[in-house]
């Protein structure tokens, strides 16, 4: 294992032969903290989660420093390589030692360095403060990474639920949505082509909503997978038979 970073569709090992000089790594991010300090009062009141009831957090900032093995090619034409594709721009990051996750965000070319023997390339990162599961709940499952101890098949819980006039009850456990807040699309398909109805309910956001969802592909602003006990969702027809997928990706700090 080379500790390799793929940025977009090249790889620093494969595609540049570059080796980290220590194991890649994003830095954590920072919370976004709002307090209110009232004069004459003790201590100060706490804001950060007023509004969305959750902790929201600052982009990942941060730098990799790799080395650049000799021998591959000459070095201008390596650092020609490396700007031209990657220097401001905004794409997708997967680390070797963690493949199924991505961070997305823009990476810089900060520094080139020539030694001696070799050349060192620091690279700049500015990318979300979650990285996200590299296949949706609804893409098709890839069984070679496939882990058999502790691996969820999120596809059998989201996607083609079957939905007729009895009402279908699914709690979806924290775990499967990761710490994110995630606002799913609902792919609905019926029968009677009237859509289905569904009851969202989130303990913790304090939300307890009946929508109509409607054939095909739509979103709903206020339903949103958040929170330590989960969510619980209610699906069922006027008339008819029908399926709804549950199209979302996990999202982990």
């Amino acid at each position: 294992m080379y500790h390799s970073v793929t940025f977009g569709e090249k790889n620093t090992w494969d595609d540049w032969r570059l080796v980290p000089s220590s194991r890649p790594l994003f830095n954590p991010p920072a919370q976004k903290v709002k307090t209110l300090d009232i004069p004459g009062g003790d201590g100060i009141i706490d804001l950060s989660q007023a509004l969305t009831g959750y902790p929201v957090f600052q982009n990942r900032v941060g730098s990799m420093e790799f080395v650049v093995m000799n021998g591959f090619k000459p070095w201008h034409l390596a650092y020609s390589d490396i700007m031209d594709y990657l220097h401001g721009q905004t794409m997708r990051a997967i680390l070797e030692d963690d493949p199924e996750y991505f961070y997305e965000g823009r990476f810089t070319v900060n520094s080139w360095k020539s030694e001696k023997d070799w050349s060192r390339i620091v690279i700049d990162y500015d990318v979300g403060p979650y990285k996200w599961s590299t296949l949706s709940t609804t893409d098709d499952w890839l069984w070679d990474p496939f882990n058999f101890q502790n691996g969820i098949i999120r596809q059998m819980l989201f996607k083609n639920i079957r939905v007729s006039t009895q009402m279908v009850e699914k709690h979806l456990d924290a775990s499967l949505f990761g710490r994110a807040p995630v606002c799913p699309k609902f792919v609905v398909r019926t029968t009677s082509q009237r859509g289905v109805h569904i009851r969202f309910i989130n303990s913790v956001l304090k939300l307890d909503v009946t929508k109509l969802l409607p054939e095909g592909e739509s979103q709903i602003p206020e339903f949103v997978f958040f929170g330590d006990q989960g969510a619980t969702i209610q699906l069922w027809c006027d008339t008819g038979t029908g399926s709804v997928s549950l199209d979302f990706r996990q999202g982990r700090l």
